[in-house]
């Protein structure tokens, strides 16, 4: 019994164990994550790494995910000593360069969710990127931040 006990547990873990990236063109993405929220939270936000690894410039014009009603792209700015989040139309991915989403710089902000972000929870997300066309990632939904989890 014991022989079968260790491959059905590494079995298990297998899912945990896979890279969480993906690869579109010359665009790798990188370990998309939420931070889970309070079950009446009418909003939350996906992060992830974009790095551009060709030599001609991309950039992030759209993401839409069918767990919230409507899905932006945003970044942090300090305007007048303060603080606030703005929403942007695109980003720029530099060719050889690489852009973070991350909380306090760009993100993907998620409106009027369908349902609430909890931990555990894997929900799709598209990127639209304007040369090299749309991917679709799925986002792992965490508690705290993503620093314990790469």
């Amino acid at each position: 019994m014991l022989k079968y006990a260790l491959p059905l547990l590494s079995l298990l873990a297998l899912p945990l164990a896979q890279a969480h990236d993906y690869q579109l063109a010359d665009l790798h993405i990188d370990h998309p994550w939420s931070r889970a929220m309070p079950p009446n939270a009418p909003a939350g936000a996906a992060y992830f790494l974009v790095e551009n690894r060709g030599n001609s410039a991309d950039r992030l014009v759209a993401v839409s995910t069918p767990r919230a009603g409507k899905s932006e792209l945003h970044n942090h700015v300090h305007e007048n000593g303060l603080m606030k989040m703005v929403h942007v139309p695109a980003v720029d991915v530099a060719a050889g360069a690489q852009v973070e989403f991350s909380p306090g710089g760009y993100h993907v902000m998620l409106f009027q969710l369908n349902q609430p972000l909890q931990a555990g929870d894997r929900f799709p997300l598209t990127l639209q990127f304007e040369k090299a066309g749309s991917i679709e990632v799925e986002v792992q939904v965490q508690e705290g931040s993503s620093a314990a989890h790469h």
